[in-house]
């Protein structure tokens, strides 16, 4: 279990996270004038600046530069599938999105800091599930789904980030979080709202075009 003192460093984690998704959003705004020859770099870019920081350096530590360097070259790279999303489903539809995104977390992240349950369980399982979601989403791009199987892995996956969410927040409230863990946490629970939100702005727009047919 955690100690007092760790415990008091929660509120740093949201703060951080917070501040990781508003340099998100600057990068957004910063990727209306990146033209599309420099974003697919930066694509390759996000993974390498991972591995050089999470595996040739201590795995449970990044400096907030770090974190909110990567948050604003993720916003420049998110920027133009969101501009893909606001063409084919409209702006209502991805205020939408981010609204269901924002109650979903916030509700799975209020239950999971309430709860007596200790969910580290669920860490295995959701490593699995993530593995799988990665080889699908592979695949998909050489074999693509049919609509059904892109609804249906669209839906798994704000299972799968779901689950992310319940895991990260439940094990803050049962085993703490040092000072040096705070901008990894916060990068945690970064990846959980964005993936969250791009699992249901494809479910969306999967629906919408099966619509049509």
């Amino acid at each position: 279990m955690y100690a007092h003192s760790e415990q008091e460093y929660l509120p740093s984690v949201l703060r951080a996270f917070a501040l990781s998704l508003a340099f998100a959003v600057l990068g957004m705004a910063a990727g209306i004038y990146v033209p599309p020859s420099l974003i697919l770099p930066l694509v390759f870019v996000e993974p390498a600046m991972l591995i050089g920081v999470l595996f040739l350096r201590r795995r449970k530590a990044i400096s907030y530069t770090f974190l909110y360097t990567f948050t604003f070259i993720s916003g420049i790279t998110a920027y133009p599938v969101v501009e893909h999303y606001l063409a084919t489903v409209g702006a209502n539809a991805v205020l939408m999105a981010i609204g269901t995104t924002t109650v979903v977390f916030t509700g799975l992240a209020v239950y999971a800091s309430v709860t007596k349950r200790d969910l580290s369980f669920l860490g295995g399982m959701l490593f699995a599930a993530l593995l799988a979601l990665i080889a699908i989403g592979i695949f998909n791009i050489f074999w693509p789904l049919s609509s059904t199987g892109m609804l249906a892995y669209s839906f798994i996956g704000v299972l799968v980030f779901s689950g992310h969410v319940l895991f990260d927040f439940n094990r803050m409230k049962h085993y703490g979080v040092s000072p040096e863990e705070v901008p990894l946490m916060a990068l945690n629970l970064y990846f959980d709202f964005v993936n969250l939100f791009i699992n249901i702005l494809n479910a969306n727009e999967t629906k919408r075009n099966a619509a049509h047919f």
